[in-house]
């Protein structure tokens, strides 16, 4: 009996419970001007994603960014929105659930986004009230940038501040060149290829980050080409059957280059007629890979004078995907 009555007693003996925490960017609420808001105002104020001093970019994305930007957003949104909600949501979830399968229920597995929710916050408060003591953080992002893969130890971080018992953190912050991954993306253009055969030339396209950022030291663009280059040497293509461009420019600021659309205005005047884009940043399909790649840069390419484009599909909850993420996880569970 407890000489501290009425005070809830801890199992700190009960023995060690491993947790699993899955995390990506995150989505809006809902396709509206209001919900696009709130995300756009914790996306874009996170000092990861815009390096500037605070004030004068408060006054920016206050004043003028989220002024205009939430209606325009919103229109995009609504063009990839289905009946499940949000992709990158439902296919998250999807993931979520087949890895947890695949792992077992003692050791459970949740879902916080970066930016809205389920938040990291609330995932972490599942796992712990399920008395984990290990928590293993897998941000799904395959290349390490520290607006995304840094962006979500600062949330993890900021979070396990708050708690008195601070679990044992494993945290997995990149996996551009895991050998699971790799097969799983050569797997997924095997069967692009069965269905529509070899273009003329592969993109590797990949999120774009400023070019300050990677001047400054983070490794982010050298790790897309090392996954480009992995993936090409085992489809054993030569260096004319492929190449690496970032997409999704944001600002005035340059960006990592190639830029996807300006590539892809300029491949049909160079004789590229038929082209198949992949994005394995991505690990599952959502606003910018859907509708930027799979639309706005299609109609760029043909109305280019392209003749083919395809658009390989991000990863997302297939089984070699899974397993390759579940591989992943194991060592340090």
């Amino acid at each position: 009996m407890s000489q501290f009555k009425g005070i809830k007693e801890f199992e700190h003996q009960a023995g060690t419970r491993t947790g699993v925490l899955l995390s990506n960017l995150g989505t809006p609420d809902a396709p509206t001007a209001s919900a696009l808001r709130r995300y756009l105002a914790e996306f874009l104020w996170d000092p990861r994603v815009i390096e500037m001093p605070r004030l004068p970019w408060w006054m920016i994305l206050h004043g003028i960014i989220l002024r205009v930007r939430p209606s325009r957003s919103a229109a995009l949104y609504k063009k990839v929105w289905t009946s499940d909600g949000s992709p990158l949501l439902h296919i998250a979830e999807q993931q979520r659930q087949q890895i947890q399968v695949a792992l077992g229920t003692d050791t459970p597995v949740v879902l916080g986004m970066r930016y809205g929710n389920p938040s990291i916050a609330q995932a972490l408060a599942e796992l712990k009230k399920q008395q984990v003591e290990r928590l293993v953080v897998l941000p799904l992002y395959p290349q390490y940038s520290g607006a995304t893969t840094g962006s979500t130890f600062d949330a993890v971080s900021a979070e396990l501040q708050r708690w008195r018992w601070v679990p044992e953190v494993r945290f997995i912050n990149t996996y551009h060149q895991h050998a699971g991954y790799i097969a799983s993306l050569c797997e997924s253009i095997g069967r692009h290829i069965e269905r529509y055969g070899i273009p003329q030339k592969w993109l590797f396209s990949y999120h774009g980050t400023p070019k300050e950022y990677h001047l400054k030291g983070d490794p982010y663009f050298c790790y897309c080409q090392k996954t480009t280059r992995l993936v090409a040497e085992r489809m054993g293509w030569s260096e004319e059957q492929y190449m690496t461009t970032f997409q999704s420019r944001f600002g005035k600021a340059e960006w990592l280059q190639p830029y996807t659309d300006t590539t892809l205005e300029h491949l049909p005047g160079q004789g590229v007629k038929s082209v198949a884009v992949i994005c394995p940043g991505f690990s599952a399909d959502c606003l910018e890979t859907i509708d930027e790649i799979g639309r706005e840069n299609k109609e760029v390419f043909m109305e280019a004078g392209g003749e083919q484009y395809h658009y390989v599909p991000a990863l997302n909850d297939d089984i070699s995907h899974i397993k390759a993420l579940v591989a992943l996880l194991e060592p340090h569970l």
